[in-house]
Protein backbone atom coordinates (compact mmCIF):
# COMPACT_ATOMS: atom_id res chain seq x y z
CA UNK A 1 0.00 0.00 0.00
CA UNK A 2 3.21 2.46 0.63
CA UNK A 3 3.86 1.54 -2.84
CA UNK A 4 0.87 2.79 -4.48
CA UNK A 5 0.64 5.95 -2.29
CA UNK A 6 4.42 6.98 -3.22
CA UNK A 7 2.71 6.46 -6.77
CA UNK A 8 -0.02 8.75 -6.36
CA UNK A 9 2.33 11.18 -4.53
CA UNK A 10 4.71 11.23 -7.61
CA UNK A 11 1.82 11.30 -10.23
CA UNK A 12 0.29 14.22 -8.80
CA UNK A 13 3.98 15.85 -9.05
CA UNK A 14 3.85 15.37 -12.38
CA UNK A 15 0.79 16.32 -13.26
CA UNK A 16 1.43 19.59 -10.81
CA UNK A 17 4.78 20.32 -12.92
CA UNK A 18 2.45 19.87 -16.22
CA UNK A 19 0.48 22.49 -14.68
CA UNK A 20 3.16 25.03 -13.69
CA UNK A 21 4.73 24.42 -17.42
CA UNK A 22 1.82 25.14 -18.88
CA UNK A 23 0.89 28.05 -16.99
CA UNK A 24 4.78 29.49 -17.65
CA UNK A 25 3.59 29.20 -21.37
CA UNK A 26 0.76 30.97 -21.29
CA UNK A 27 2.13 33.71 -19.50
CA UNK A 28 4.99 33.58 -21.92
CA UNK A 29 2.50 33.92 -24.64
CA UNK A 30 0.23 36.87 -22.95
CA UNK A 31 3.33 38.66 -22.15
CA UNK A 32 4.70 38.43 -25.92
CA UNK A 33 1.45 39.44 -27.19
CA UNK A 34 1.14 42.21 -24.18
CA UNK A 35 4.71 43.75 -25.64
CA UNK A 36 3.88 43.17 -29.15
CA UNK A 37 0.25 45.61 -28.93
CA UNK A 38 2.36 48.06 -26.95
CA UNK A 39 4.81 48.52 -29.57
CA UNK A 40 2.26 48.74 -32.26
CA UNK A 41 1.09 51.80 -30.74
CA UNK A 42 -2.25 51.92 -28.66
CA UNK A 43 -5.19 52.49 -30.97
CA UNK A 44 -8.96 52.27 -30.97
CA UNK A 45 -8.46 48.38 -30.88
CA UNK A 46 -5.96 47.77 -28.50
CA UNK A 47 -8.13 47.87 -25.49
CA UNK A 48 -9.31 44.75 -26.93
CA UNK A 49 -6.07 43.23 -27.58
CA UNK A 50 -5.03 43.92 -24.03
CA UNK A 51 -8.06 42.45 -22.15
CA UNK A 52 -7.43 39.22 -24.71
CA UNK A 53 -4.32 39.13 -23.20
CA UNK A 54 -5.34 39.73 -19.87
CA UNK A 55 -7.69 36.72 -20.25
CA UNK A 56 -4.47 34.63 -21.60
CA UNK A 57 -2.59 35.72 -18.37
CA UNK A 58 -5.59 35.15 -16.00
CA UNK A 59 -5.41 31.41 -17.48
CA UNK A 60 -1.95 31.19 -16.92
CA UNK A 61 -2.20 32.18 -13.09
CA UNK A 62 -5.14 29.71 -12.72
CA UNK A 63 -2.97 26.90 -14.05
CA UNK A 64 -0.74 28.01 -11.73
CA UNK A 65 -2.59 27.86 -8.94
CA UNK A 66 -4.01 24.55 -9.52
CA UNK A 67 -0.81 23.66 -9.52
CA UNK A 68 -0.14 24.87 -6.37
CA UNK A 69 -2.92 23.39 -5.10
CA UNK A 70 -1.95 20.08 -6.16
CA UNK A 71 1.26 20.68 -4.77
CA UNK A 72 0.40 21.74 -1.21
CA UNK A 73 -2.93 19.27 -0.98
CA UNK A 74 -1.31 16.15 -2.69
CA UNK A 75 2.75 16.22 -2.27
CA UNK A 76 3.18 18.19 0.57
CA UNK A 77 -0.01 17.68 2.99
CA UNK A 78 -0.56 14.61 1.61
CA UNK A 79 -3.96 14.94 2.77
CA UNK A 80 -7.26 12.67 1.98
CA UNK A 81 -10.39 15.05 1.49
CA UNK A 82 -12.59 12.98 3.64
CA UNK A 83 -13.47 15.43 5.83
CA UNK A 84 -15.91 18.52 5.73
CA UNK A 85 -13.09 20.87 6.43
CA UNK A 86 -10.37 19.63 3.85
CA UNK A 87 -13.22 19.29 1.01
CA UNK A 88 -14.38 23.07 1.75
CA UNK A 89 -10.27 24.26 2.27
CA UNK A 90 -9.86 22.26 -1.47
CA UNK A 91 -13.16 23.44 -3.07
CA UNK A 92 -12.85 26.92 -2.21
CA UNK A 93 -9.03 27.08 -3.82
CA UNK A 94 -10.43 25.29 -6.58
CA UNK A 95 -13.92 27.90 -6.96
CA UNK A 96 -11.19 31.26 -6.50
CA UNK A 97 -9.90 30.34 -9.48
CA UNK A 98 -12.49 29.12 -11.10
CA UNK A 99 -14.67 32.00 -10.64
CA UNK A 100 -11.77 34.64 -11.48
CA UNK A 101 -11.01 32.51 -14.53
CA UNK A 102 -14.72 32.86 -16.00
CA UNK A 103 -15.18 36.30 -14.89
CA UNK A 104 -12.47 37.87 -17.08
CA UNK A 105 -13.66 35.44 -19.90
CA UNK A 106 -16.91 37.38 -19.09
CA UNK A 107 -15.11 40.32 -19.42
CA UNK A 108 -13.30 39.40 -22.79
CA UNK A 109 -16.09 38.37 -24.18
CA UNK A 110 -18.53 41.33 -23.60
CA UNK A 111 -15.49 43.70 -25.42
CA UNK A 112 -15.59 41.34 -28.12
CA UNK A 113 -19.62 41.32 -28.59
CA UNK A 114 -19.86 44.62 -28.73
CA UNK A 115 -20.40 44.38 -32.35
CA UNK A 116 -22.64 41.65 -32.26
CA UNK A 117 -25.83 41.56 -30.01
CA UNK A 118 -25.75 37.71 -30.28
CA UNK A 119 -22.59 37.13 -29.12
CA UNK A 120 -23.81 39.36 -25.84
CA UNK A 121 -25.68 36.46 -25.20
CA UNK A 122 -22.61 33.86 -24.57
CA UNK A 123 -20.81 36.84 -22.52
CA UNK A 124 -24.45 37.59 -20.47
CA UNK A 125 -24.47 33.81 -19.69
CA UNK A 126 -20.99 33.40 -18.90
CA UNK A 127 -21.52 36.58 -15.98
CA UNK A 128 -24.79 34.61 -14.89
CA UNK A 129 -22.87 31.35 -14.66
CA UNK A 130 -20.27 33.21 -12.48
CA UNK A 131 -23.05 34.29 -10.01
CA UNK A 132 -24.79 31.13 -9.85
CA UNK A 133 -20.82 29.93 -9.31
CA UNK A 134 -20.17 32.60 -6.17
CA UNK A 135 -24.04 31.83 -5.21
CA UNK A 136 -23.27 28.05 -4.89
CA UNK A 137 -20.40 28.39 -3.57
CA UNK A 138 -21.23 30.38 -0.25
CA UNK A 139 -24.02 28.63 0.47
CA UNK A 140 -22.00 24.98 0.14
CA UNK A 141 -19.42 27.03 2.37
CA UNK A 142 -22.68 28.12 4.66
CA UNK A 143 -24.04 24.53 5.05
CA UNK A 144 -20.29 22.78 5.51
CA UNK A 145 -19.47 25.26 8.36
CA UNK A 146 -22.42 23.32 10.08
CA UNK A 147 -20.85 20.01 9.33
CA UNK A 148 -17.70 21.47 10.80
CA UNK A 149 -19.10 22.09 13.98
CA UNK A 150 -19.80 18.38 14.63
CA UNK A 151 -16.25 17.55 14.07
CA UNK A 152 -14.09 20.00 15.40
CA UNK A 153 -11.32 17.66 15.58
CA UNK A 154 -10.93 17.53 11.83
CA UNK A 155 -10.73 21.31 11.61
CA UNK A 156 -7.93 21.34 14.19
CA UNK A 157 -6.27 18.53 12.15
CA UNK A 158 -6.15 20.45 9.12
CA UNK A 159 -4.99 23.24 10.63
CA UNK A 160 -2.37 21.32 12.52
CA UNK A 161 -0.82 20.98 8.85
CA UNK A 162 -0.91 24.40 7.99
CA UNK A 163 2.79 24.54 8.87
CA UNK A 164 3.80 22.36 6.23
CA UNK A 165 3.21 24.88 3.74
CA UNK A 166 4.20 27.78 5.01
Amino acid sequence: MKALHTLFTVIHSLIALLFTLAALALIWVASSRGWQILNAGLNEKATLHIVEVLGTLASGVVALQIAQTVVEEEVIREAHISGPTRVRRFLSRFMVVLVVALAIEGLVATFKAQDSAADMLYSAALIVAVGILLAGWGLFVHLNRSAEELEPEAMQAAKGEDHKVS
